[in-house]
């Protein structure tokens, strides 16, 4: 396991509205410091891949205290551009002993 910085690209309202009345968003990238990444069991890239059609790459752990949007959102690291697949999974950070206390699996995009 190692620790990267990740860049997370999340949508953001820019506070127009397009010709149908919604909003348009922008992509804004956001550096997140510390993040453990490890290659996930191939028993997770079959789990994964069974219940949402994507194939699992990595997995990574997320620093407590972080209040960006993970779910569904474009990342880069290791010089890749990866998509986070659904809704981090979040423990109560109180109870966990490490500097972590969400994770989420990402696959391959580009």
């Amino acid at each position: 396991m190692n620790t990267t910085d990740v860049t997370l690209y999340e949508l953001k309202d820019t506070g127009h509205r397009d010709k149908t009345n919604r909003p348009i968003m922008a992509e804004v990238a956001t550096t997140v410091s510390g993040v453990l990444y490890a290659p996930v069991s191939t028993e997770d890239v079959l789990n994964t891949k069974n219940l949402t059609g994507k194939i699992a790459v990595y997995q990574l752990a997320i620093p407590k205290g972080d209040k960006h949007d993970w779910e569904n959102a474009k990342v880069k690291f290791l010089g890749k551009t990866w998509r986070t697949i659904g809704i981090p999974e979040e423990g109560i950070e109180k109870n966990i002993p490490l500097k972590w206390n969400k994770k989420i699996k990402v696959e391959r995009y580009e």
